[in-house]
C-alpha cells in the first residue's frame, strides 16, 4: 500500500508554528470554527486595532449571534453598534453581505476560498482567513503584518502599496503555507508581525528567524518593507448649526456621497477657512428660516479635530436656540427632524458628533 508523502514544513513555517503556541494572544475568534464569527472579526479588525475592536466584536456577536440575526437588523441599528469604529462603509457592506448569505446561500457561508470571493465585499484577504480558519483550506492570508514579515525575511523591495506587488507576495506566502496546518500558519504569521516583527522596534534580539532574516543580516530591518507615502491629507472646515427648540434638537441623516453616509449630524456648512464670519452665519440661518431666541446666545465651540484616512476635519459647533420650530419646508428640504436627547443617544452618529452630544446635549 502506497502512503502519501507529506512535504515537511519550510523553515518559515516550522519556526512560526513553534513560536505561535508560546506567544499567541488569547482572542475569542481563535476559539471558533464558525465562519460567521470569523468573518465578523475580520471585518471589524480591518483598519482597527485588536484592543479597540475586541469589545465591538463581543457586543456585535451578543446582539447578532447568527448571520440571520444580522441580516434582519435595521441598518440604523447596525450603524449605531458600529459607532466609534470609523470606516462606516464596512458596517454597511457587512450588513448587505449578511443579507446576501441568507438570501442566496440559505444562511450558510460558502465552504471554499473561491466561493467566499463571490460574496459582496469579501476580498482575497478575508476569503483566505475564513477559508483557512473555518475550513482548513491551504490559502495564505496577506495583510500588513504578513507583507512586513515576508519583506524582511526574504529581502523583498517591491512597494507593498503598489497593487502589482500583491502577486509576488501572495505566491511567496502560498509557497510556505503547510497543507497540514494552514489555519495555525496564517494565525502565526499575522501574530508574529503584530507582536514580534513590528513596524518599529521589532524584537530582533529574540527572533527565532534571526539567522534566516535577510533584513537583519543586511542591516535593513528599518528600511523594509518598502511602502510609498500616501497623498497628503486635505483639511476640511465644518461649521455645525446646533438648532434647538425647547427640549428638542434638529439633526439629519447624511445621504450625500461623502463621509459618514447613513449617520446623523446637524445642519452645517463647509468653508475653505477655519472661521465663519458672523454675517455669513446669519445668512445661513436666514436661508434656514431660523428665528433665534436672542435671550439664549452662546459662543461657538473651539475647534473639534478629527482625523480620517485621507482627510483631516476641523469642526466648530454653533449652539443656536430657536424662538419657533423650523419651517416644514426647511425640514423637508434638508432632511432635518427634531429629536429628544434620548432619541439622539440612540441614533448612529460619527464619533465627532457623538463627542459633542455627550458633552453638550
Amino acid at each position: 500500500m502506497l502512503t502519501k508523502l507529506i512535504q515537511p514544513p519550510s523553515f518559515l513555517a516550522a519556526a512560526l508554528l513553534a513560536w505561535y503556541p508560546r506567544h499567541r494572544r488569547d482572542l475569542p475568534w481563535r476559539h471558533t470554527r464558525d465562519p460567521y464569527a470569523i468573518w465578523l472579526s475580520e471585518v471589524i479588525l480591518q483598519q482597527t486595532r485588536v484592543a479597540q475592536g475586541l469589545p465591538y466584536y463581543e457586543t456585535f456577536l451578543a446582539a447578532y449571534p447568527t448571520v440571520q440575526d444580522l441580516a434582519a437588523a435595521p441598518e440604523t441599528e447596525v450603524l449605531r453598534y458600529w459607532q466609534g469604529l470609523g470606516y462606516y462603509s464596512r458596517a454597511r457592506n457587512m450588513h448587505l453581505t449578511a443579507q446576501q448569505v441568507v438570501r442566496e446561500y440559505n444562511g450558510l457561508f460558502p465552504g471554499t476560498y473561491a466561493g467566499l470571493l463571490q460574496l459582496r465585499g469579501v476580498g482575497p484577504y478575508t476569503a483566505a482567513a475564513i477559508a483557512s480558519f473555518a475550513y482548513d483550506e491551504a490559502v495564505a492570508v496577506l495583510d500588513g503584518n504578513v507583507y512586513r514579515v515576508l519583506a524582511r525575511i526574504f529581502g523583498l523591495h517591491a512597494d507593498i502599496a503598489a497593487p502589482s506587488s500583491r502577486k509576488e507576495f501572495q505566491a511567496l506566502a502560498d509557497q510556505h503555507i503547510p497543507a497540514t496546518a494552514p489555519a495555525d500558519f496564517n494565525q502565526a504569521i499575522m501574530e508574529f508581525g503584530a507582536i514580534q516583527c513590528t513596524p518599529a522596534k521589532p524584537d530582533c534580539l529574540f527572533c527565532p528567524l534571526q539567522s534566516q532574516c535577510w533584513a537583519f543580516q543586511h542591516g535593513q530591518v528599518a528600511l523594509l518593507p518598502v511602502k510609498s507615502k500616501a497623498k497628503a491629507s486635505r483639511i476640511r472646515y465644518f461649521h455645525y448649526f446646533v438648532l434647538r427648540h425647547g427640549e428638542h434638537t434638529y439633526l439629519r441623516e447624511r445621504r450625500e456621497k461623502d463621509i459618514w453616509q447613513g449617520l446623523y449630524d446637524f445642519a452645517m456648512t463647509e468653508t475653505t477657512v477655519p472661521e465663519l464670519p458672523a454675517a455669513e452665519l446669519l445668512r445661513h440661518l436666514e436661508a434656514l428660516g431660523a428665528q433665534l431666541d436672542l435671550r439664549q446666545v452662546a459662543e461657538p465651540t473651539p475647534a473639534y479635530r478629527h482625523i480620517l484616512s485621507h482627510q483631516k476635519l476641523e469642526a466648530r459647533f454653533h449652539p443656536l436656540a430657536l424662538a419657533q420650530p423650523l419651517p416644514a419646508t426647511t425640514l423637508r428640504d434638508l432632511g432635518l427632524r427634531a429629536y429628544s436627547a434620548d432619541e439622539i443617544e440612540a441614533l448612529p452618529k460619527p464619533k465627532l458628533i457623538a463627542n459633542y452630544c455627550s458633552q453638550h446635549l
